[in-house]
């Protein structure tokens, strides 16, 4: 039986996807719900399984190709013998002929085509080692290779012989985040407040209390969660730093969603955290959690990433001591913390070493003053140096 696969339906902000990763090849064998493909928006990655036990006898659509939602992709045969793996020449044999090679051939994909007209090649010179004869890129590249006469290098430049360079296509997902820092650079009235904290209370707490809480919740006590408690009590008491401008209206938000940024091998994303001022502790930790693994397995969803009024970023956990973060539009603001170090600070008229971090808060100054965004840190920072007031609301 022969089952076409599709591209899943796109969410409604996302107009195209990428061919990511195929995880399979032609006659491979594979299982019910196995993953086939990765295929990447501009924010998340969709994966493509299996619809029943068999094969994927061809593929038409390759690697980096841009594709619609519901687009076919592939020709599936469901029902292979089992325990047998289909061989590709099996594959290749239920597989059509494509018709004769040539520019214009439906039987190129969009790829293969543009790499042909990029080297100027005739197509019909071209033999193609993909299923049913299929031309791949592979084979553009090594036919241009193979006509190209390598010229002798003169003796001057023989020591730059063994430099290389390699040139790979920026992910969706890092085009995005290019097109949306940039807008952000430039769309906005940015800049940067900052300002520093004594962390030696929250790291006394963590230290007396972090056996009896990992033994209760089941996970340990983190530095995140003061933060985003911090965080949302400080915007209760700013409320125009939870908001954010639209066309010529000022939206002020009754709820408290906090972005997270995460780092991915794909690239940094910023999951969201909703209604945090009605979690504990032990609830952000776990939250947060979640989302880093999630985001680091590349299991994040579009509601995961939907959304945010405040984003937090901890550049700390790799090193940086100071920074400037850049706003996560349409979001008004974003706190970043830093790197703990131990400095000599003047306690009472005494030297003393003191766990010290600090804060950077940049803003929108189109709808925040410097009077709300230095009041808010410094909320932020008598907060965590003194975490009884978030008990007592005060």
């Amino acid at each position: 039986m022969s089952i076409d696969i599709k591209v899943p339906v796109l969410p409604e902000s996302v107009a195209d996807a990428t061919i990511a990763t195929w995880h399979v090849q032609a006659g491979e064998q594979v299982s019910r719900d196995q993953n086939l493909v990765d295929i990447e928006t501009d924010k998340v990655v969709l994966e493509v399984v299996a619809p029943e036990d068999g094969h994927i006898v061809e593929f038409l659509a390759e690697e980096g190709d841009t594709v619609l939602g519901e687009a076919l992709i592939a020709k599936f045969v469901a029902g292979a013998t089992a325990g047998k793996e289909v061989t590709k020449a099996e594959a290749e044999a239920a597989t059509p002929a494509p018709e004769a090679s040539d520019e214009s051939s439906d039987a190129l994909s969009p790829s293969v085509r543009r790499l042909i007209a990029e080297h100027n090649v005739d197509a019909s010179k071209l033999k193609g080692t993909g299923v049913g004869g299929r031309i791949t890129k592979e084979d553009v590249e090594s036919f241009v290779k193979a006509q190209a006469k390598p010229a002798a290098a003169p003796a001057a430049v023989a020591p730059l012989a063994e430099r290389s360079e390699k040139r790979v296509p920026m992910t969706r997902l890092r085009k995005t985040i290019a097109t949306r820092l940039l807008e952000a650079k430039n769309s906005t009235a940015m800049l940067t407040t900052f300002n520093e904290v004594n962390m030696k209370p929250i790291m006394d707490i963590r230290k007396q209390y972090q056996e009896v809480f990992e033994k209760r919740h089941g996970i340990r006590l983190g530095f995140m969660s003061f933060y985003i408690k911090a965080v949302t009590e400080a915007l209760k008491r700013f409320p125009d730093v939870n908001a954010s401008i639209d066309g010529d209206d000022i939206v002020y938000h009754n709820y408290f969603d906090v972005s997270i940024a995460v780092s991915t091998p794909r690239g940094l994303v910023t999951p969201v955290l909703r209604d945090t001022d009605k979690m504990n502790l032990a609830e952000i930790e776990k939250a947060v959690r979640e989302l880093a693994i999630k985001g680091r397995d590349g299991k994040l969803s579009v509601a995961d990433m939907t959304g945010g009024n405040f984003t937090v970023t901890n550049g700390g956990v790799f090193g940086s001591l100071m920074s400037t973060p850049i706003l996560n539009l349409p979001q008004s603001a974003i706190l970043g913390m830093h790197a703990i170090k131990d400095r000599p600070m003047a306690v009472n008229g005494q030297v003393e070493i003191l766990p010290m971090m600090y804060l950077a808060l940049s803003y929108d100054h189109r709808i925040i003053d410097g009077r709300e965004s230095v009041g808010f840190l410094v909320a932020i920072k008598d907060f965590l140096e003194d975490p009884t007031r978030l008990l007592l609301d005060l």
